[in-house]
């Protein structure tokens, strides 16, 4: 997606934010959020109440400015928690106008038979079915989400990846899966559409980003249903204390001094207010930060397992090391002498473009200088690799040269009755021991030498294994390599353990075998093979690039397909975590200095020993009332911009985590309202002496 980051200030975001905030007063958006409708409710009662004050009645109420007060701040607090979350919802909304202007209803040509390109019928786009095939040539958009059956083309993602870069479709693999909206380049394509009409990626990912589809998470339900429990007790006991008041004011026999306004605000600054406006924003920006990475999530739920997770499987190639094997030494044996070996590896790899073969050429012009070959006086025929054969290489005036693997050469010697050399059995087995894989080059039936070709740990992965080891992750890779190669490999990238001559059955049975002792996995995959285990797992990544299988079986799909990606997640869901969990501690300890700042304020006039309890010297008990009214909505604002970002990502374990957050927005969310409602009320006592 092209995801241009938006920052809190974007003053379309903010201006579209407050037009939303506003439709949001209406009550059926309103009960969504239980905290913030019992506020909801109380700004209608004081409403009500001030009505009532201005049509005289005053039975039990304060003056009418002060009740026009209460309700002012009530419904600023209601709208406040409104823009949380609708600016939250902004960065969503705006990626999703991106992706509904690149999503247009083209004309598709439908395929009778998928064997017969040239009975064709023009058809919308809009009208296919899953299972209808459609030819699609360069130059052309493909309408519609499906899996290439014939042909190879180059296609422009970058409606949907924000990358520029062509990538490769075609039939067959691992990079059949295309999506509607997407345009073809070159070549042609015969697909058979796989999703039904209005159901495609593209919808879905549209219906993901704006936050049409993002359910309510496990823990975040849990934390509504608390965080109601608190309301009812806190409203039980308002009620309570009313009764209570009015039975103390009759025995004194004086008139009951606490107002049903002051109660109505009692209730607003004991309930967690603060926390229950920012839990929907909370979890829609941490949404919103994985589909900045290019990451959609299929449900929120995977997003807050992301955060729990503390097994990663991840693929070798690609994601620990960089994904192309390079050639590092040439290993000459029996008296060969090196430059020999490296001249005829050369010479083999010339017409090979792998990377690996590019490597062979390279290293070989470092070592040697060998460059400038001019094969046309040299007659060569080259001989491409197969896997049948696991050889390449050429035919010469030299002689005949072949490169491939050890038993594939040693069959090749053999078959013409020379020896295959213990030396380079040796040096084969050293080889793959070291973590790398040899190629056995022989000339003229002749072994010369072994070329040792070397998978590259990339950069900083040992590090990143560290830091999760640290949060009490436990890393495993997968590879196709047998067992000696892929213990060496583990062992220079630091992954805690690896799974070697990987199969969709042992992956599978080996997420079975973590779950059942109580862990959660998260494994990456972009193949039909790999879509049982992708499944099975907690947290399943499939790559764009995939096949369908995969994109279905997985419950987020990463855009840019990049295998490092689950990393990346795994902090995106941590960082989910620890937000909600840091302001609910803030929101929680913010409760101790409003109940020091109101209730003296209440109750003084019954019980004036409470003053002792006005540590913070309010001015007034009206006074008290409307600086705590007025911090408990700002701070919602204040908080509003560490919502949408996260609270810093820590890697650490759990019990410092909590230590931390314990001293920062425990101890925090003590001592700041003790500072912040005191400074408001020395600007509000003067506007109450003056009214």
């Amino acid at each position: 997606m092209n995801n241009k980051k938006k920052s809190f200030a974007d003053r379309a975001m903010v201006g579209r934010a407050i037009r939303d905030s506003l439709g949001k007063l209406a009550p059926r958006q309103q009960v969504n959020n239980p905290v913030m409708f019992l506020v909801y409710i109380s700004a209608i009662l004081t409403t009500v109440l001030f009505a009532l004050s201005l049509a005289g009645v005053s039975d039990g109420l304060a003056g009418s400015g002060f009740i026009l007060a209460i309700a002012v701040i009530l419904w600023l607090t209601c709208l406040f928690s409104n823009f949380a979350e609708a600016i939250a919802e902004g960065r969503g909304k705006a990626q999703a106008d991106t992706l509904r202007a690149s999503k247009r209803d083209v004309m598709a040509h439908r395929l009778a038979d998928p064997a017969d390109h040239t009975r064709t019928e023009e058809v919308s786009g809009a009208s296919l079915n899953k299972g209808d095939y459609f030819l699609v040539s360069a130059g052309e958009q493909i309408p519609a989400d499906g899996e290439v059956v014939e042909g190879a083309a180059s296609v422009d993602e970058s409606a949907i990846t924000g990358e520029s870069a062509p990538v490769i479709r075609e039939a067959g693999g691992d990079r059949s899966a295309v999506t509607g909206g997407t345009t073809v380049l070159s070549d042609f394509l015969v697909v058979r559409v796989t999703q039904e009409a209005g159901n495609s990626f593209l919808d879905q990912m549209i219906a993901m980003v704006e936050g049409a589809n993002r359910k309510k998470t496990p823990n975040e339900i849990a934390l509504q249903i608390l965080l109601v429990a608190l309301s009812i007790i806190f409203v039980l006991v308002t009620a309570s204390l009313y009764a209570y008041s009015l039975f103390s004011a009759d025995q004194l026999g004086m008139d009951n001094p606490t107002s049903i306004v002051s109660l109505v605000a009692l209730l607003i600054c004991l309930a967690p207010t603060t926390i229950g406006a920012l839990l929907s924003a909370i979890g829609i920006a941490g949404m919103s930060r994985l589909n900045q990475a290019n990451v959609l999530a299929m449900s929120g739920r995977a997003i807050e397992a992301a955060g729990d997770v503390d097994v990663l499987l991840l693929d070798k190639t690609g994601t620990i090391t960089l994904g192309n094997r390079q050639a590092v030494a040439f290993l000459p044996v029996d008296g060969v002498e090196e430059r020999e070996l490296a001249d005829a590896a050369q010479l083999a790899s010339l017409p090979d473009e792998t990377p690996e073969g590019r490597s062979i050429v390279v290293l070989a012009k470092e070592r040697f200088g060998i460059r400038g070959r001019d094969l046309a006086d040299s007659h060569a025929t080259f001989i491409p690799f197969t896997a049948q054969t696991r050889m390449s290489g050429v035919d010469c005036d030299a002689g005949e040269i072949r490169k491939g693997a050890a038993d594939a050469v040693k069959a090749y010697v053999e078959a013409s009755g020379n020896p295959y050399s213990a030396q380079c059995a040796a040096l084969v087995n050293e080889v793959a021991k070291q973590g790398g894989t040899p190629l056995v080059v022989a000339k003229n039936h002749r072994i010369l030498g072994v070329i040792h070709l070397k998978d590259i740990i990339k950069d900083g992965v040992k590090e990143k294994f560290a830091d999760l080891r640290t949060m009490g992750i436990r890393t495993i890779m997968i590879t196709g390599d047998n067992p000696v190669t892929a213990a060496a490999i583990a062992a220079e990238a630091g992954v805690d353990d690896f799974l070697s001559e990987a199969t969709p059955e042992t992956k599978l049975a080996m997420i079975r075998k973590f779950q059942a002792e109580g862990h959660l996995v998260a494994m990456t995959g972009d193949g039909t093979n790999d879509a049982p285990a992708l499944a099975q797992a907690d947290v399943a990544v499939a790559m764009n690039s995939g096949t369908q299988a995969a994109k279905e079986a997985g419950n987020m799909v990463d855009l840019d397909s990049s295998p490092t990606k689950l990393i990346e997640i795994v902090r995106i869901g941590k960082q989910l975590l620890m937000t909600r969990g840091s302001l609910t501690t803030f929101s929680i300890a913010n409760d101790i200095a409003k109940y020091f700042a109101i209730i003296p304020a209440l109750f003084m006039g019954l019980y004036p020993g409470l003053g002792v309890l006005n540590i913070m010297g309010l001015s007034s008990p009206a006074s008290a009332i409307l600086s705590a009214l007025i911090y408990n909505a700002l701070i919602i604002v204040a908080l509003i911009p560490l919502a949408l970002k996260g609270v810093k990502y820590r890697e650490v374990p759990a019990g410092k985590l909590l230590r931390h957050n314990l001293v920062v927005y425990g101890l925090g969310g003590i001592v700041i309202p003790f500072i912040a409602i005191k400074l408001i009320d020395l600007i509000v006592a003067p506007l109450l002496g003056a009214l």
